[in-house]
């Protein structure tokens, strides 16, 4: 095994987008600290975690051997639970003394993103800021870190001030605050030791594709703002061509070569190593000593049956049914890089050539739609809504109404969580509202919808007074139609888009049922950048395709309704040709 982590501190934190290799990292150099001695726990924060099934091991939240790799501990931190717990001792309290519906819009506004970030850090600082807790450990490492939003809610003096417990039932993301005045020396130590670069590391892992190349960029600069300055990168999955006849290989190594010289300056001048891709998955003990390793022989794998390949469909075949209807709302929901908007481009294309009107609709601020397209044809027109220009709008709103009577310890703090994903989230509904109306007469194609979180709490008429209106008969009729379309399934088609992997799979799942909870049910599911479809020689690649039997039966269980996008010379979210070169697919 290659050392991932050149002269490791005691505190190594994993960050980067789902699928890039985090886990698997984690573990190989827990792995690699264990033989060489050292006492290791490896605890994930994921909510989606993989850990167990990496590790090959039933996993609690209590520190747990690993098999066959003396000195090595491993533990999950459930955040659902973690959260769950955290909503209890906010709201349990108030039941029975408050009406329902208000109990029900404070349940609602403590289940978004933030609560889960602040109650899994709640959990892990107990590791990272007690160091009693973790004194039997030389190294303590994590598989996900906390993110720039949540670092610096915590740490604003105003958190812990009376104002924030008068507004329990307030914002998304100032509700879990209330509860955290007794955490606040621990809050402070996590603080101290993530920022202390002779006592912790941050890892960032990436891809070497632009667009996680672009994410390692800005969590890198976020990060450094916060004062965590000790990073390194980890450039996952170097693909070096070992057949030049195959046409796949040879694209495949240009491409990383490609992204790798362009990549970002300030990830550039970092310590970094770079990981060859391997031909299998890095599951179970033996494969993750594998990893950085650079004489690996690819392994056998069982390949597809027929009648199993012959369930995905193409993509002309999923649209079909919205073809009969001739209008409506497409939607590509998922998680970072997966190639939302390349699929939201393919598929407004296909019905614009068709003769259909359609609108092609962005969210995404690194999205180049334009690009994309090519030759756009003449009933296509594009309607980015700019996320910065909206939330700029929505937080001028609230700053203007909630915030006018607060201290200047009160209004920092508004101001903080108005910097969260979830006003952003809200700042964007209301704005492409109208958007999704005009899919009455045409195709409104939208790439990034909003969270079932999102809409759930619009819907809570406590919620939708407070957050998008202020006042009820304000209501445009395109937001009080909004949800109702949403969730009419001959009206609008949610697709879910993941990679044929393990974790980008089971994130979409919990996307999946973050929509069920607000009654909204997917229309199917597109597998991007498959190795399956394609004719492959180079033994790397023949391996990773076999790799991905696996991943696309437990899809196969899961869902009636999935297409499979072949792999991409340009990749996902790529600027070239939408359409996959013909001698690149299997026939």
């Amino acid at each position: 095994m290659a050392i991932l982590v050149p002269n490791p501190t005691r505190i190594l934190f994993f960050t980067g987008k789902g699928g890039v290799g985090k886990t698997s990292s984690a573990c190989a150099t827990a792995i690699d600290l264990a033989e060489a001695g050292k006492r290791v726990l490896v605890v994930s924060t994921d909510p989606a975690s993989n850990l167990d099934e990496v590790l090959r091991i039933h996993l609690s939240s209590a520190p747990t051997p690993v098999p066959d790799v003396p000195r090595l501990w491993a533990l999950n931190i459930d955040p659902e639970q973690a959260a769950h717990d955290y909503r209890e001792r906010m709201v349990g309290p108030v039941r029975g003394i408050l009406p329902p519906a208000v109990v029900a819009s404070m349940e609602e506004q403590l289940s978004g993103g933030c609560t889960m970030e602040i109650a899994a850090f709640d959990e892990f600082s107990k590791l990272l800021g007690d160091p009693v807790i973790t004194a039997d450990y030389d190294h303590v490492l994590f598989d996900t870190a906390p993110t720039g939003h949540t670092l610096r809610l915590l740490e604003l003096p105003a958190a812990w001030s009376n104002f924030i417990e008068t507004n329990v039932g307030g914002t998304s993301c100032l509700g879990p605050l209330s509860g955290l005045s007794a955490q606040k020396a621990l809050y402070a130590a996590s603080n101290a030791a993530l920022r202390d670069g002779g006592q912790t590391t941050l890892v960032l892992v990436a891809r070497p594709d632009t667009s996680s190349l672009r994410e390692a960029e800005r969590t890198r600069a976020e990060l450094a703002q916060l004062g965590v300055k000790n990073v390194c990168l980890i450039l996952n999955g170097i693909f070096k061509v070992n057949d030049q006849t195959d046409p796949i290989a040879v694209a495949m190594e240009a491409r990383v070569r490609t992204s790798v010289a362009g990549m970002p300056a300030g990830i550039r001048d970092l310590a970094r190593v770079e990981v060859p891709l391997l031909p299998y998955g890095l599951v179970g003990i033996e494969a993750l000593k594998t990893m950085g390793a650079t004489d690996i022989l690819p392994r056998a794998f069982e390949s597809m049956e027929a009648k199993e390949r012959a369930r995905f469909q193409d993509l002309d075949a999923l649209i079909q049914p919205m073809i009969a209807r001739g209008k409506g709302v497409i939607m590509t929901m998922g998680k970072g890089g997966v190639g939302k908007t390349t699929l939201a481009v393919r598929i407004a294309t296909k019905l614009a050539k068709k003769g259909f009107k359609v609108t092609l609709t962005t969210t995404d601020p690194a999205a180049h739609v334009e690009q994309a397209l090519g030759e756009r044809p003449p009933t296509l027109s594009v309607a980015r809504i700019d996320p910065a220009v909206e939330t700029r709008r929505y937080t001028e709103e609230v700053l203007a109404n909630a915030g006018q009577n607060l201290d200047a310890q009160g209004r920092a703090l508004l101001e903080e969580d108005l910097r969260s994903p979830c006003t952003e989230e809200i700042a964007v509904f209301r704005a492409f509202a109208e958007t999704v109306a005009q899919g009455e007469d045409r195709f409104v194609i939208i790439d990034t919808a909003p969270t079932g979180h999102t809409l759930l709490l619009l819907d809570a008429a406590e919620s939708y007074h407070r957050e998008v209106l202020r006042k009820a008969s304000d209501a445009p009729e395109a937001v009080r139609q909004l949800l109702p379309r949403l969730r009419d399934p001959a009206f609008t088609h949610i697709i879910l888009v993941t990679l044929p992997e393990a974790t980008p799979i089971h994130e979409a799942m919990q996307l999946e049922r973050d929509l069920a909870r607000a009654d909204i049910k997917p229309f199917a599911w597109v597998v991007n950048q498959s190795l399956t479809p394609l004719e492959v020689t180079d033994p790397v690649l023949k391996s990773r395709q076999g790799g991905e039997v696996s991943h696309l039966r437990e899809l196969l269980n899961h869902a009636s309704r999935i297409a499979l996008e072949p792999w991409n010379p340009g990749g996902v979210g790529s600027t070239v040709s939408p359409e996959t070169p013909s001698e690149f697919v299997q026939v």
